[in-house]
């Protein structure tokens, strides 16, 4: 393999002539070779939108020349368009303040921004510290790339996930709005109610999910660059912060702020465990609605089978025609994943000392990892599930039919001990209501009919 010579403050290294990266990626890759986890690609394309905005902001203050303001404007859009995408090899397991990726993109920026320039016949050139990474820190950096690619994964991938799957619920909710089912409750019998009534409790999960995902974006948005090292803002421009969130909410379309305090910021990820948490949140809707279909469409003879799903793929490798819930599977495993992932976020959070939390690969890995997957399955669930939901109206009538809970509807009229009397007999002879209520005397045939209506119990009057 051909090597080209790097050199940083520690020495001279040798780099794969082939890739754009420096001294600081190459000791990175040989001094943490711990797991396959790369740094994910959200985190590095956030940072090609701050240090595009930062050389914008910098060039307007006149710290920077506008040349190399363009160039590294250039190169930030190359990793933007994902054409370089080879060049970023850093792992999540690396150092906790994520400078060695802040330094991969200073990096690459600089190499790709100075063939621009060389082919532009300038005879300026960008250097990853003075010019990349003028006016910042990684201590700032990283968290500022944290809260952008956050907040564009809530916003862009996972609410419009869980916009299509609510809006499925919805339309299933009315067209199953008047099929009378028996509920259950601690997976027993209860009082009835409609289908459709069933799954608008799923519908407003979702809702409720949605407006927690939201109002943690806001507090997203307030971002650390500016503070440099430790907070101070040392060896940036005053107005640096302020506009250079400006020019970042200009570039991605979202309303950013500088943060108010900038010691907070380095330091606190309590907005980052508030979002996930958020997540989890969506996560433990998603698991009830998932169990909840799984169980409904158990069977399809021997279990509840009141409704049916998709028969999507061949289910056993032994037992032929067998057909399994299997987006219910994969969504509930999701949410296994999303739980562990808010442990991990949660602790490593709590774990700032003094005035820099350096636990902020590992916070940003598995939160995007939560948004993507979430997004995903959801849209699976969707798609190959939820579409595909139909009644069986057989099965859900006689389960209805067959109900000892109907009785609940006597209560006013016979009173709760009487009405017990008749389900425990009726249960104990296996008898029906009607029957049992008549054979007892407590009341006529035509008494019966009049006051157990399963269609009247799912709207008390």
């Amino acid at each position: 393999m051909d090597y080209r010579v790097e050199k940083d403050t520690i020495g001279e290294i040798k780099v794969p002539a082939d890739k754009f990266w420096g001294a600081q990626t190459q000791r990175s890759k040989q001094n943490f070779p711990i797991g396959n986890e790369k740094m994910p690609k959200e985190i590095i394309q956030a940072f090609a939108v701050l240090k595009k905005s930062a050389a914008k902001v910098n060039s307007e203050l006149g710290l920077l020349d506008a040349k190399k303001a363009e160039a590294i404007a250039y190169a930030a859009d190359e990793v933007l368009e994902g054409k370089i995408d080879e060049h970023f090899p850093l792992v999540v397991w690396q150092t906790g303040s994520g400078t060695q990726s802040n330094m991969n993109v200073n990096e690459v920026i600089a190499y790709v921004g100075n063939q621009w320039l060389e082919e532009e016949g300038s005879e300026i050139r960008l250097h990853p510290n003075d010019d990349v990474n003028k006016s910042q820190s990684s201590n700032d950096t990283y968290p500022t790339a944290m809260h952008i690619a956050f907040v564009l994964k809530l916003e862009d991938t996972v609410l419009p996930a869980v916009k299509v799957l609510n809006k499925t619920l919805k339309e299933k909710s009315d067209t199953f709005n008047d099929i009378v089912k028996i509920g259950r409750t601690h997976l027993q019998d209860a009082t009835p109610l409609t289908l459709g009534q069933e799954i608008s409790g799923w519908h407003r999960m979702l809702e409720k999910a949605e407006a927690m995902i939201t109002a943690s974006v806001t507090e997203l948005k307030e971002l650390a660059l500016g503070g440099t090292a430790v907070g101070t803002g040392l060896n940036a421009h005053p107005e640096f912060a302020e506009r250079v969130a400006k020019q970042i909410s200009e570039y991605t379309g979202k309303a950013f702020a500088t943060a108010k305090n900038k010691f907070h910021s380095l330091t606190s990820y309590d907005e980052t465990v508030f979002a996930h948490g958020a997540l989890k949140a969506l996560a433990a809707d998603i698991m009830k609605i998932a169990n909840d279909v799984r169980w409904l469409a158990s069977g399809p003879r021997s279990g509840l089978g009141e409704i049916t799903i998709p028969s999507n793929e061949p289910g056993s490798s032994i037992m032929p025609g067998k057909v399994n819930p299997t987006q219910s599977e994969a969504v509930t495993m999701v949410v296994a994943q999303v739980m562990g992932n808010d442990a991990a976020i949660g602790f490593a959070a709590s774990q700032g000392n003094f005035e820099l939390n350096v636990f902020k690969p590992v916070i940003a890995y598995n939160f995007l990892q939560s948004g993507q997957l979430l997004a995903d399955s959801i849209m699976s669930f969707n798609d190959r599930c939820a579409v595909g939901i139909e009644p069986n109206h057989e099965v859900i009538d006689r389960h209805l039919n067959e109900s000892l809970m109907l009785v609940t509807a006597l209560n006013p009229y016979i009173g709760y001990e009487n009405a017990a009397k008749i389900a425990k007999t009726a249960f104990a002879e296996n008898a029906t209501l009607k029957e049992t209520a008549v054979k007892l005397g407590l009341l006529t045939e035509e008494e019966f009919d009049k006051y157990v209506v399963p269609k009247e119990m799912t709207h008390p009057k």
